[in-house]
């Protein structure tokens, strides 16, 4: 299995709006659009990838043997928190279960402290997501708390997990 991360701006408009599309959006914040077009890409493109790749974020579509499969992205915090940068990352669902995401979430770190001004990264997941918390502790992310009952979605309400992982670790 040949695995990619490839920068937003190498991507395809077309293949990152299918795969925000199709994702699954259990364990999602509910604030990306469905569908997620084309639309949607050149705006995040324009205001958020650009302005900031390579400085203040690294956004990448990850490629498995050629085809789009997800999503893995960094992206620097502000002010008194400007050392530290935020992980997000969604796969589609043919390629879960695989070992992607975990080779994805560990190259996008290892790039991550060496092009960008930080000291550490965050990853918040929700408290049932097993296979996502097992992607972080694999690349030694570190549980570091919970927020209770801190997410609704639909009708559920979970735990909110904070994870995190220092450039040293």
């Amino acid at each position: 299995m040949n695995i990619e991360l490839i920068p937003w701006t190498e991507a395809e408009p077309d293949d990152i709006a299918r795969i925000f599309s199709d994702v699954d959006r259990s364990y999602l914040a509910d604030g990306l659009p469905t569908p997620y077009t084309r639309d949607h890409v050149e705006k995040w493109l324009s205001e958020e990838v650009l302005p900031k790749e390579g400085k203040r974020g690294l956004f990448r579509i990850i490629r498995v043997d050629g085809k789009c499969a997800g999503d893995v992205q960094l992206a620097c915090k502000d002010g008194v928190y400007r050392r530290d940068a935020d992980l997000g990352y969604v796969l589609l669902d043919e390629y879960k279960g695989q070992g992607v995401m975990t080779e994805a979430v560990g190259r996008i770190c290892a790039e991550a402290f060496e092009k960008l001004d930080i000291l550490r990264i965050s990853a918040r997941v929700y408290a049932p997501n097993l296979a996502s918390r097992r992607v972080l502790e694999k690349n030694g992310f570190q549980l570091e708390g919970s927020m209770r009952q801190a997410v609704c979605k639909g009708e559920q309400v979970y735990n909110m997990l904070l994870y995190g992982k220092l450039c040293e670790e």
